[in-house]
């Protein structure tokens, strides 16, 4: 069996990060997205264990204070984390575990899982970026001046990922992102052979 692997995937909002991971996830299946938990209620569609986790904000404090999340955010008024189990039973299968957090809840992971791999999406340039998310049309100028603002403080953080992507396309940066894994895959298999030979 295929020793599992984490890999964290971060980059600022706008990168077009989730159409890379899912374009990777459509070519390799042993790719599993991890599922987020969250204290809001579900949208119409949405289904609890595909799109979320859905909790009370109760249960969600209560996942905290028992150390079951990965890592957790509040953020406009609801909780969102990484249900620790969740993960280490994919993990145990085999499976690439794939988050795609922002740059703190990275580090929070980094912290637990020392041998997770960490990525980071970044757009060609900030004038592209800009360019992505007003063309999206779905932000005021206000939240776009932040959200710009946001991309830069965290692509200050690029030293402390393990790989860089440069989304100039999302087929390159979704073959980049699974040559990564398989690299990954490699290293970590070859360890155990040589664990198991001495």
């Amino acid at each position: 069996m295929n020793p599992g692997l984490l890999v964290v995937v971060s980059g600022p909002a706008g990168v077009g990060k989730g159409t890379v991971v899912s374009r990777a996830r459509e070519q390799n299946k042993d790719i599993v997205f991890s599922v987020s938990a969250t204290s809001r209620c579900p949208r119409p569609g949405e289904i609890d264990g595909k799109n979320y986790f859905f909790v009370s904000r109760e249960r969600f404090l209560e996942m905290i204070r028992e150390g079951a999340l990965l890592e957790w955010v509040e953020y406009c008024g609801n909780y969102y984390g990484t249900p620790k189990m969740y993960v280490e039973q994919e993990l145990e299968k085999g499976h690439v575990v794939l988050l795609e957090i922002e740059v703190e809840g990275a580090h929070n992971v980094k912290r637990q899982y020392p041998d997770c791999i960490s990525v980071f999406i970044t757009p060609p340039t900030i004038e592209e970026l800009r360019k992505r998310i007003t063309k999206r049309g779905t932000e005021s100028p206000e939240v776009i001046e932040k959200r710009m603002k946001r991309a830069l403080e965290e692509m200050e953080q690029l030293d402390s990922y393990d790989y860089i992507i440069k989304n100039e396309s999302v087929e390159d940066s979704a073959r980049q992102l699974l040559d990564i894994i398989e690299k990954e895959r490699n290293r970590i298999k070859n360890n155990c052979i040589r664990s198991d030979n001495e």
